[in-house]
C-alpha cells in the first residue's frame, strides 16, 4: 500500500510536534555541518599543496570541535570520519572528541589496526553508509555506542566531499537519554501513541509500548516519505516527517 498525502493545517498538533523534533536537532546539526565545513576547507588546502593528507593534518581541526562540545547542550562527542584511504600514513582514522563525565574534553584514542581491532571497518555503520550512499545528512540508532562511550546514543551525521570525491562523515553523539529529555513531553501531550522514527524505521523515541526505543518499526520506506516533505498515511499511521531533519513521526 502507498503513501497518501494527508491534509495539515498550520495549527495541527502534530506538524507543530514534528517542527519542534526538528527544532531540537538543528542545534546539533548545525555543529556537524560546521565540522563538514572545517573539513572541506581543510582537505582542499591541502589537495592545492600537491599533497595527500595525513591524520596530523586533521588536528587543525580541533579547536573548533573543542568549541562545539562546549556550547551545544545536546552534543556528547563531534568530530571527522575519514574514508578508507584518504589520508596517506594510516588506512582509517577518527578525529574524534568528546566530553567526559567530568565535563572535561578528551580525544577518543581508538586501535584501528585492522589485524587487531574489531572496529578497523566502520564503513558499514549507518552513521557512514548512509551519509556516504545518499548523500544526506542522517540520523543513526538509537544503538549502544561501544566505540566512543557504552552509551545509548543517536549519531547525526553528513557527507563531508573534497575535490569531488567522497572523504568521510562529520557527524555527532547525542546521548539518547538527553534526546528523550528534549522530546518525549512533546509526545506524551499528542492525543494518541507516538513514535519517532530515522530514514531506516528504527524508533529513535517513542510514548507507544509497542514500539520501544531502539526497536524496528514497519511502514513505508521512510526514506522515502522524508524526501516528501508532507504528511501521509499508511496503513492507517499518520506520517509527519520532521521539518529539516531525518525523523518521521508515527502516529498509531
Amino acid at each position: 500500500m502507498g503513501v497518501s498525502p494527508g491534509a495539515t493545517v498550520a495549527t495541527d498538533p502534530e506538524t507543530w510536534v514534528a517542527a519542534q523534533v526538528g527544532g531540537a536537532l538543528e542545534a546539533v546539526f548545525a555543529a556537524v555541518a560546521a565540522t563538514r565545513a572545517d573539513t572541506a576547507a581543510l582537505l582542499n588546502r591541502v589537495a592545492a599543496e600537491g599533497r595527500r593528507p595525513a591524520s596530523r593534518d586533521l588536528a587543525a581541526l580541533r579547536p573548533g570541535l573543542h568549541l562545539r562540545l562546549r556550547h551545544e547542550e545536546l552534543v556528547s562527542g563531534v568530530g571527522f570520519v575519514a574514508a578508507p584511504g584518504l589520508l596517506a600514513d594510516v588506512p582509517a582514522w577518527l578525529e574524534w572528541w568528546q566530553t567526559g563525565a567530568d565535563g572535561a574534553v578528551r580525544p577518543l584514542l581508538l586501535d584501528l589496526d585492522p589485524g587487531r581491532s574489531a572496529y578497523s571497518d566502520y564503513t558499514h555503520w549507518d552513521w557512514f553508509a548512509l551519509p556516504r550512499d545518499t548523500g544526506r545528512r542522517a540520523v543513526a540508532g538509537p544503538y549502544v555506542d561501544y566505540l566512543c562511550s557504552d552509551e545509548y546514543s543517536l549519531t547525526l551525521s553528513q557527507p563531508v566531499r573534497s575535490q569531488g570525491r567522497f572523504a568521510g562523515v562529520a557527524a555527532a553523539d547525542v546521548y539518547l537519554r538527553h534526546f528523550e529529555a528534549a522530546v518525549l513531553p512533546l509526545l506524551r501531550a499528542l492525543s494518541r501513541p507516538a513514535r519517532l522514527v530515522n530514514a531506516r524505521g528504527r524508533v529513535a523515541a517513542s510514548t507507544d509500548p509497542g514500539h520501544l526505543a531502539g526497536s524496528l518499526t514497519k511502514g513505508p520506506d521512510f526514506c522515502d516519505v522524508l524526501t516528501a516533505v508532507r504528511p501521509g498515511v499508511y496503513d492507517g499511521l499518520r506520517l509527519v516527517p520532521c521539518r529539516g531533519v531525518p525523523l518521521v513521526l508515527v502516529l498509531s
